[in-house]
């Protein structure tokens, strides 16, 4: 059976090489176990599975963007009952938008991975 991976794109990771290279899947689980929780990287099986991790960094990454973005939808309403300066409120607004827009590029990049990961699983099989 003949190797097919997803193409490269502007949201895959530079940290991750390119799939099929030498090391690829490697690259790719060490990019992933950054963006769990660090007690995840003590499950041998989300280390030994790099589709599994990749499916809990998929989650964690959109529960993480529902965070940011619940932030921000209440930043206005509810920092000011804090005693924050209007200028650390607009500031910390920015933030989370900032926030969200990144969080938002990194969940493209986990599901480009993922697909190349998945791909690459298969082609095994």
């Amino acid at each position: 059976m003949a190797l097919t991976y997803s193409p490269i794109t502007s949201d895959w990771p530079c940290q991750v090489k390119t799939p099929g290279s030498f090391d690829w899947e490697r690259s790719a689980t060490k990019w992933l176990r950054e963006l769990v929780p660090a007690r995840y990287a003590s499950y041998p099986t989300l280390m030994k599975h790099p589709v599994l991790l990749a499916r809990h960094a998929q989650i964690q990454v959109q529960h993480e963007i529902r965070v940011a973005r619940t932030a921000l939808q209440t930043a206005r309403s509810e920092l000011p009952a804090l005693g924050l300066h209007e200028s650390v409120i607009e500031h910390t607004i920015k933030m989370y938008a900032a926030e969200v827009l990144q969080l938002s590029h990194i969940a493209r990049s986990v599901r480009a991975v993922t697909h190349a990961l998945t791909d690459s699983a298969a082609a095994r099989n």
